[in-house]
């Protein structure tokens, strides 16, 4: 009886999953073609796809699914970009961005909580 119930819930999380990446997908394109035909420039068309990015993952935890890193990473970089460009902020920010994106990747290779397996599959060597 488990089993079903397991495979059930998964189904319906996998079902869930599908449905609000179509969404946003779909209000990506929607976005784009907007941003094109009203012609509003850079700085809100990256907004937008970031709001649009974020919200996707904020559906995701609403709805009790896991959270997607990376996304909520292309999310706040395409944030970044669009009030850098409307704002017309003086200084560059890709070198800024990579030294975020650097140290990061940096505290997340240290984190503790992440494992690294032995080569053969014989438990941690990181802890």
């Amino acid at each position: 009886m488990k089993e079903k119930n397991l495979d059930q819930r998964l189904t319906r999380e996998q079902v869930l999953h599908r449905k609000l990446d179509t969404i946003r997908w779909s209000l990506f394109f929607i976005w784009a073609g907007i941003a094109f035909l009203a012609d509003v420039g850079w700085g809100p068309g990256f907004l937008g796809v970031g709001i649009i990015t974020l919200g996707a993952q904020a559906a995701r935890k609403y709805f009790g699914l896991t959270l997607e890193g990376f996304w909520i990473a292309v999310g706040f970089f395409f944030v970044a970009g669009g009030v850098w460009v409307l704002f017309q902020i003086q200084f560059e920010l890709w070198p800024i961005l990579c030294v975020i994106l650097g140290i990061a990747l940096l505290v997340s290779t240290l984190d503790p909580r992440r494992e690294i397996a032995r080569p053969g599959g014989i438990g941690p060597c990181l802890k």
